[in-house]
């Protein structure tokens, strides 16, 4: 195996023609229809499936082909121009925000999608914020080209003014909303026309006259960036020497793989045009897993930096980044291949977890069909059946090879509901089926309320939960009777408090418990999370009972003071203490650092904070005035109203709590007209009046 030969049989594309794109957008921008259309035209699919038929390959769950939006990221092979391309479908509901950041943290380059009407939205923010956090360079697509009120120069300058990126025009449309025909070519400056509504064939042809002007200001616009970076073009272009496409797509090639700008394509995926030249763009300018530096990461356990080049000969390395409960085979754990290679039946070390694990089943996905592999390899996307202990985020590596990929971080839950069986026999199964719920998707979570013994489970927005909940009947056969959505909320100081001393003080005959602590609290601002301080000088709190101290502070923490809510961001200063020879123990200074911060909060005041949401409306200019009234009836604050076109747009941030059936009462409002998106921003306080009858009700006496 280890003869180079060997491998390249094996390999089915080179590592430098192999793609590991995703698709990104807001919500409806037609990414799942782009990905039906290039599965259409790269030969992986035979018909046509439409989205809003319930039809699309990639959107393969009952709940996703009934409500037309993408839950999970499907993950896909086609072949185009002698190119494996690996795709993977992501949603664009701000709910399910952890399946594009999953999704980012293991591809090599993106398609950004846009609606030629709306431009750039909240969620396509969202979504270019992670990429550019984890470094994928991307195109950008303007998709509904035939849509009315489609214009494609504003989504271009939105794309420059909402994302401060870059774009950088490569295609200009032929007419646009009913008239959209085709687009014209920057690079080799010729037209391309399509006629019936199949898309397959289409003719190429010179510029028509009407678009020769624009067409060359834009074409010399390209080629004024390209001489930014390339000093042999901008010498030919100085000199005015013609310059080939062949050097005009090496220069894009470049810059976009340095993030200094993105290539900008159009077209319009449900009628079928412009799709194949957008397939051309990713071959042509994302990168392959060869163009990409050495993957680094941590020796298990060290702050020991190691590294893997992108190479089938070097040692194995991969990051888990998905976890799906399949009816049929089981646990399916998706991971990219960073280093190296592997067969079926290869045993391998969860580095994350010092486990041993042992690859089953090699699957080659195609959204939820799969065929099997006899091997993986770098740059490879696949699941594998039989990893027992591997979660999420996980480094898998070659046996004595050990290397810890950065893992990926989820953001904490918003919205809480409890939940329980409409039967008693089906408890169990409940509590099986939430655990694997919870093994798929890191911002799903599961507890049991210690007072009220009811199950609690936790999500990123009423949509996330109804989906959760929706799939325990469908796939795990579970009927659940869910509660009122909760809130959750936290707790802080007011101010800071200094010298706050505790006593814990047992003489029962025998040893007693004795611990004496003093604290500074004070707060560290929104956001700052919890500090502890040791200040304890010359001794009279041994070394040996600080961390009892501060744990016996984190606990009180989780507790809450006013309502049971957790307390967050405060610094804890361990200033003083006193010990006893035989009657202190680690035991005593945990409850005296218990006692010490609930009498310190106490004394610093404590002050209720809510979940506060960023919300955007677009509706119609007639029902501006009634979305507004009705934000600022939910105690929302009315940040900034803009035009979109001929749309509103509304910026507010309004409190969760009071932002539950919000989609269904704009729909009523509206007559469906507007939309509205919604992510977390903030905590901040609660209205004095608002916590008293919270932390009323959390104590019972409502």
């Amino acid at each position: 195996m280890n003869n180079p030969n060997a491998l390249v049989r094996l390999r089915q594309y080179p590592l430098s023609r192999t793609r590991n794109i995703g698709i990104m957008a807001h919500i409806d921008a037609g990414k799942t229809t782009l990905t039906e259309r290039i599965l259409y035209y790269t030969g992986r699919t035979y018909k046509l499936g439409e989205v809003h038929e319930g039809a699309a390959v990639m959107d393969w769950m009952e709940q996703e082909q009934e409500r037309g939006i993408t839950i999970t990221s499907a993950a896909t092979t086609c072949k185009w121009h002698e190119h494996g391309i690996n795709i993977i479908d992501t949603p664009g509901h701000v709910d399910f925000t952890v399946e594009v950041e999953r999704s980012l943290r293991v591809l090599d380059g993106a398609v950004a999608v846009f609606d030629a009407v709306a431009g750039v939205e909240p969620q396509s923010e969202t979504v270019w914020r992670q990429a550019d956090r984890y470094g994928v360079p991307r195109i950008c697509f303007v998709n509904k080209m035939d849509r009315v009120g489609a214009d494609f120069y504003m989504a271009v300058k939105s794309i420059e003014e909402r994302l401060g990126a870059v774009p950088l025009v490569m295609q200009i449309p032929i007419g646009e909303e009913g008239d959209f025909a085709g687009v014209i070519d920057l690079v080799e400056m010729e037209a391309h026309l399509w006629s019936g509504d199949d898309g397959r064939t289409w003719t190429t042809g010179p510029i028509p006259s009407e678009y020769a002007e624009i067409a060359e200001e834009y074409r010399g616009t390209m080629l004024e960036s390209l001489a930014d970076i390339d000093e042999k073009l901008m010498e030919k272009y100085l000199e005015d020497v013609v310059i080939s496409p062949g050097e005009i797509t090496s220069a894009v090639r470049t810059g976009t793989l340095q993030h200094l700008f993105t290539p900008v394509f159009c077209g319009t995926a449900f009628r079928n045009k412009g799709v194949q030249l957008l397939l051309d763009a990713v071959v042509d300018y994302l990168p392959s897993p060869a163009d990409l530096p050495a993957v680094q990461g941590f020796l298990p356990g060290t702050d020991t930096i190691v590294s893997r080049l992108p190479e089938d000969n070097e040692p194995f390395s991969a990051l888990v980044f998905k976890i799906v409960s399949d009816p049929h085979v089981g646990k399916l754990t998706y991971f990219r291949v960073y280093s190296g290679k592997a067969s079926k039946g290869t045993k391998l070390e969860n580095s994350t977890k010092g486990r041993k694990e042992r690859l089953g089943r090699l699957l080659r996905m195609h959204a939820n069909h799969r065929e099997d592999r006899e091997d993986v390899f770098t740059g490879d996307i696949v699941a594998a059946v039989g990893l027992k202990h591997t979660a999420t985020g996980d480094t898998l590596t070659a046996v004595g090879h050990p290397i810890s990929l950065e893992a990926m971080t989820f953001p904490a839950p918003v919205i809480s509901v409890a939940i329980e069986p409409k039967s008693k026999a089906e408890q169990e199964k409940l509590t099986e089926s939430l655990s694997r719920l919870a093994e798929e998707d890191p911002t799903f979570l599961v507890r049991t309320d210690p007072e009220t013994g009811q199950r609690i489970i936790s999500g990123m927005g009423e949509l996330h939960l109804d989906i959760l909940v929706d799939r325990l009947l469908r796939e795990f056969g579970v009927d659940a009777n869910v509660g009122r959505p909760q809130v959750a909320y936290r707790e802080t100081i007011k101010g800071p408090v200094a010298g706050v001393e505790v006593r814990y003080i047992k003489q029962t005959g025998g040893r007693g418990q004795f611990a004496v602590v003093k604290i500074d609290l004070e707060p560290t601002g929104p956001g700052g999370g919890y500090e502890f301080v040791d200040e304890i000088k010359g001794g009279a709190v041994p070394r040996e009972y600080i961390p009892s101290v501060n744990a016996g502070i984190e606990g009180a923490l989780e507790q809450g003071v006013l309502s049971g809510y957790p307390l967050v961001d405060v610094r804890a200063r361990l200033v003083d203490g006193q010990t006893h020879d035989i009657d202190s123990s680690e035991m005593a200074f945990r409850i005296a650092g218990s006692m010490a911060l609930q009498k310190a909060a106490r004394l610093a005041k404590v002050k209720l904070l809510e979940p506060l949401m960023e919300v955007e409306v677009v509706t119609p200019e007639e029902y501006l005035g009634e979305v507004m009234g009705d934000l600022s009836s939910r105690r929302g604050q009315i940040e900034e109203t803009n035009q979109r076109g001929n749309a509103r747009v509304v910026m507010a941030r309004a409190p969760l709590s009071e932002m539950f059936g919000y989609v269904t009462r704009l729909r009523s409002n509206t007559q469906g007209r507007a939309t509205s998106t919604m992510k977390f921003h903030s905590y901040g306080d609660v209205p004095e009046n608002i916590a008293r009858q919270i932390i009323g009700a959390a104590r019972g006496e409502n």
